[in-house]
């Protein structure tokens, strides 16, 4: 049975951020994820990990202004001292919070920028970073996001992430496959996860339409499951989608394959 971790951006809103971590583990679950811890100092976050016997399975390198829209740099030719500072901040918070691995958000390409460009600076700063990042033991991520949710986001599927990762050319470098986000732009699931196993480091879920709850949309989640332990896939999987009612009321899908959890997170 899949590791599952939860995504406090998404799951037990109901709390402050900090609060979530005491929830999260209430609930029963192992491990956590989210945008990015940057509005709390390391050692604060650090102590609720500690307090709650939780992983911090991971994280994304500072995506910009999240509040504004921006959903990542890394595409963006204009801001590349500012992308390779927040590989350094990174760095601090994931050995801060031992976390071995990081997600770079690519970006919405801006307008009046050719592609080829965008390409480019990507490629170039996730040399940077795989590089900085395998000195101190950190895979780094890169991850596709339809262009439903976020219109224009530059990195949209499989096989795009595939050949820029092959254009980095380092060993750091891995794909984040979101089953939700890959529904969407591509399907053929569990082929694809099966056939890139060796460069998949981490799994979220969400099920489609909706971003709701795993059951409630059209993915076979019980299949996926199985298929992910039948191919020996080890890593983690992210709890990250829109609870429809509240997180607790929604865990059912997590307590029936887990057998853990309870109504009072």
């Amino acid at each position: 049975m899949p590791r599952f971790s939860a995504n406090l951006s998404m799951l037990f809103g109901e709390h402050d951020f900090l609060d979530r971590f005491d929830a999260a583990a209430r609930a029963g679950f192992k491990g956590v994820e989210y945008v990015g811890p940057y509005d709390h100092e390391p050692e604060v976050v650090a102590a609720r990990l500690a307090k709650n016997g939780l992983a911090q399975v991971l994280f994304n390198l500072p995506p910009g202004d999240w509040g504004k829209g921006e959903r990542g740099i890394a595409v963006l030719p204009d801001r590349i001292d500012e992308f390779r500072r927040g590989v350094d901040t990174a760095i601090t918070y994931a050995k801060a919070l031992g976390c071995g691995q990081v997600n770079c958000l690519a970006g919405i390409a801006p307008e009046g920028v050719g592609r080829d460009a965008l390409e480019s600076t990507f490629v170039e700063n996730l040399k940077f970073a795989a590089e900085r990042l395998e000195k101190t033991g950190i895979k780094l991520l890169i991850e596709p996001i339809n262009t439903r949710d976020i219109p224009g986001y530059f990195l949209n599927n499989s096989s795009q992430a595939l050949a820029i990762m092959d254009r980095v050319g380092s060993g750091n470098i891995f794909l984040q496959y979101d089953i939700y986000h890959m529904q969407i732009m591509e399907g053929d699931l569990a082929s694809t996860i099966e056939a890139n196993l060796g460069r998949i480091a981490h799994i979220q879920l969400a099920d489609n339409p909706g971003r709701h709850e795993p059951g409630t949309g059209e993915i076979n989640f019980p299949f996926l499951y199985q298929h992910l332990d039948r191919i020996g896939y080890s890593g983690w999987v992210g709890a990250e989608y829109k609870p429809r009612v509240g997180t607790v009321e929604g865990l059912e899908w997590f307590r029936e394959f887990t057998g853990k959890g309870s109504a009072a997170a």
